[in-house]
This record gives C-alpha cells, structure tokens and sequence, in this order.
C-alpha cells in the first residue's frame, strides 16, 4: 500500500514555493489516493491538475497501482488549518459552539488559539418597543469549536 507521508512529501514539495497548501492526503484500500488542495490567492482546476500531473508523474504505476483524486475543500467541509482561517478573514462564517448552537459571523480575527466573530443580532433595547439590531464582538476558543465553516453570502454590503 502507498504511504500517506509519502504523498504528503512529494506534494508539499511541490507546493513549496507557491502559494498552494495540503489540508489533507488521506491513501484507503486498493491505493486509493485522496488530496485536498488549498490556497491563499483562492483553489483553481488548475492548480489542482498541476498537483496531480506531478504526482503522477512521481509515482510508478508499474511498481504499485492507485487512483487519484485532487481536489479544493468544498464548501461544505470545515475548515481545519490555522491557514484556512487566516484565508477567511473578513467573510461571513458559522461556527458550532461544543455543547451549545450554532453562531454566524463575520471572522475578524484568527490565532492559532482562537477567533474572533462580529456578531450581529436583534435585541431588544430597554426604552423602546422594537427590536434594534446590534453587533458586537464574541471571542471562541478553537478547542471550544466542533467545527468552523464558510457560509456563503450573495448580499452584497
């Protein structure tokens, strides 16, 4: 069976000088070979088939047979690197609290500990009788989060 270190080797080589990163290289039976490619200045078809073209051209199909896949996280996966946080800065995410709901905002801030989201929501505000929105900003620890995703916005603000 082909070694998952091996891959991840041979592909952070080749991205070493670009921008591009590995989120994940995962090699299930019958050396079946799945990578996950992202990148700071945004995944392209392109870039993912530069990836796997060195690949195969790395790997001897005599010597051991696989199949292989190369693709960007979609848009239903979490994120996972500190990387892919930094990337999203700015956009609109929702992260689940362990333990608790569900919450949606703008990330403003990313450490490799925590983020940080603008929160917007209805409140109601002593003195008045209607609801008035209200944003404010909530730090969650990462290790406090099930999960992080991008949600996708067509609002244009």
């Amino acid at each position: 069976m082909i070694d998952a270190n091996q891959i991840k080797t041979i592909a952070e080589s080749f991205l070493a000088e670009g921008s591009g990163f590995l989120v994940d290289v995962r090699v299930s039976e019958g050396n079946s070979i799945s990578i996950l490619l992202d990148d700071d200045e945004g995944t392209s078809i392109e870039k993912c088939m530069a990836l796997s073209r060195h690949l195969e051209s790395s790997l001897d199909r005599d010597v051991e047979d696989f199949s292989l896949d190369v693709s960007s996280p979609g848009l239903d996966q979490p994120l996972r690197l500190h990387r892919q946080y930094l990337k999203n800065i700015g956009r609109l995410v929702q992260v689940k609290v362990t333990d608790a709901g569900k919450v949606e905002g703008k990330m403003i801030k990313a450490s490799e500990e925590e983020i940080t989201l603008v929160v917007r929501e209805k409140r109601r505000i002593e003195g008045r009788k209607a609801k008035a929105w209200i944003e404010e900003e909530q730090t969650f620890p990462l290790n406090g989060l099930d999960w992080t995703k991008v949600q996708v916005s067509f609002k244009r603000d």
